[in-house]
C-alpha cells in the first residue's frame, strides 16, 4: 500500500501524460485559482491527501499492525484473521478523516488567495505561524503522551484489547487517534513548504518513522520541534 501510494504521488506530481490529465492534476492540487472549486475539485484534492496520508503513515503503523496480526494468528491457529483488516481500516479511517479536513483547509486558502502556485502559503507571516505552532506542539506534553502510545505497540494492545472484528475496528481507530495526535502538526507543515513537494513529504515521513521506532524517538521529536521553530523564526525575521 505504501509503495502504491508513493508511486501515485510521483506520477501525479511529475508525469502528467496529457493536457487533460495536467488540468485535472492542477484542479486536484488546488491550483485552479481563477475559478471557484467544484465538487470534483474537492473530491480529487481529498483523494490526493488521502493517498498522501497512506503513503506517509502506513509504514509507521506497521509495527502495531504486524504485532496485532501475530497475536490474532496465534489465537486462531490459522491464517491471518479478518480482524486484522478491520484494525487497518479503523486506523486508516482516522487519517482519511484528517484528509477531508486538510482538503477543506486547502480550499479555504485557495479561496482567500493565500495559496501560491507552488502549493504553499503565499503569506510569509502565515507560513511562519504554521511552522512555529507546529514546532511548539512537537514540544508539548500532549504530543509526548501520544508518541508514547505510538512507540509501544505491545503496551497499546495489552491495555486496549477488544475481541472480535468490531473490537479490532475500535482498536484501529484508537491507535489512529493517538497517531493523529502525534503527527498532525508535522502534516500541517506541508502547507508552509508545499503540499505536493515530494522532498518534504519524504522528509516528514522519515521524521514520523524515526520518532516512532528509533531509540530515543521522544528526544528526536523535541529536536525536530526546536528545528521547526527555528525555521519559522527564520521565515518571520530572516526570509
Amino acid at each position: 500500500m505504501t509503495a502504491i501510494a508513493w508511486a501515485y504521488l510521483v506520477h501525479l506530481a511529475r508525469h502528467p501524460s496529457s493536457a487533460q490529465e495536467y488540468e485535472a492534476m492542477m484542479a486536484a492540487m488546488g491550483m485552479a485559482v481563477d475559478r471557484p472549486w467544484t465538487a470534483t475539485d474537492f473530491f480529487f484534492t481529498f483523494a490526493m491527501w488521502a493517498v498522501m496520508m497512506i503513503g506517509m503513515m502506513a509504514g509507521s503503523a506497521a509495527p502495531v499492525l504486524l504485532l496485532f496480526a501475530a497475536t490474532r494468528r496465534g489465537r486462531d491457529q490459522h491464517g491471518v484473521p479478518v480482524s486484522v483488516l478491520f484494525f487497518g481500516v479503523g486506523y486508516l479511517t482516522v487519517w482519511i478523516g484528517f484528509s477531508a479536513g486538510a482538503a477543506l483547509a486547502q480550499w479555504a486558502l485557495q479561496r482567500a488567495a493565500l495559496l501560491s502556485p507552488a502549493m504553499s502559503t503565499s503569506n510569509p507571516w502565515l507560513s511562519a505561524g504554521i511552522l512555529i505552532v507546529a514546532g511548539i506542539y512537537q514540544l508539548s506534553a500532549f504530543k509526548g503522551a501520544c508518541l508514547t502510545e505510538c512507540r509501544s505497540p505491545l503496551g497499546f494492545l495489552m491495555s486496549r484489547w477488544r475481541e472480535g472484528n468490531v473490537g479490532a475496528l475500535r482498536m484501529g481507530i484508537a491507535h489512529g487517534v493517538f497517531c493523529l495526535g502525534c503527527c498532525w502538526a508535522l502534516m500541517v507543515i506541508l502547507f508552509a513548504v508545499g503540499i505536493m513537494n515530494l522532498t518534504w513529504v519524504a522528509v516528514i515521513s522519515g521524521v514520523v518513522l524515526i520518532e516512532k521506532i528509533a531509540p530515543g524517538g521522544a528526544a528526536i521529536a523535541r529536536i525536530a520541534g526546536v528545528t521547526i521553530i527555528g525555521a519559522g523564526l527564520y521565515v518571520l525575521f530572516g526570509g
